[in-house]
């Protein structure tokens, strides 16, 4: 958690870690650290970020602020990478010499992921179903998965997901310059 340490200076980590430490702390959401997401940025990563600020915006907005956080963390708790890693390879060496298959457009990554996080929360953590963080899981690619979010959270979940993702994609090599300022000053 050493890239994360960062998220201690939100006003409302202690309340938000309360709620999702014990997910944090569980051997099957601790893999994630070995799956990329976007460049260097880890699943696991990725999926705190969104959580912390789901939860606080959830808050701001008086909306169930427990369900951005669990939504958050879960929303992209996928079964298996989808990106090639040297991490893969020593967690699942047959797996990661798969990665790079072509698949049709409509069983890419984008495309099915969100019901797979949805399917694998529900395996892993039983206790934590409910239909406000189905929701928000399962929509959380909207517009990309064409059937928009319901709830509130789930729209949380939704925008801040692509706020960050955006903000792990202008880190990759090869981005064009003009790109890259464009979207910082779009998130400053």
């Amino acid at each position: 958690m050493d890239r994360l340490k960062f998220l201690k200076k939100f006003k409302t980590f202690d309340e938000w870690y309360e709620i999702v430490k014990d997910i944090l702390n569980d051997e099957e959401f601790l893999k994630r650290k070995k799956f990329k997401h976007h460049g260097e940025v880890s699943v696991y990563e990725h999926c705190c970020l969104v959580s912390l600020k789901s939860y606080a915006l959830a808050k701001k907005l008086h909306a169930d602020s427990r369900t951005a956080a669990i939504a958050g963390l879960l929303h992209d708790f996928y079964p298996k990478a989808w990106v090639d890693s040297e991490e893969l390879k020593e967690l699942d060496p047959e797996y990661s010499s798969q990665l790079n298959k072509k698949l049709p457009l409509w069983k890419m990554h984008g495309f099915v992921h969100a019901k797979e996080a949805c399917l694998n929360y529900q395996k892993f953590y039983p206790h934590l179903v409910d239909k406000k963080v189905t929701n928000a899981i399962k929509r959380h690619m909207f517009p990309l998965n064409i059937v928009p979010p319901r709830y509130i959270e789930s729209w949380i979940i939704t925008i801040v997901d692509k706020e960050c993702s955006t903000k792990d994609v202008i880190h990759i090599k090869g981005m064009p310059k003009k790109l890259v300022i464009w979207f910082i000053k779009l998130f400053k």
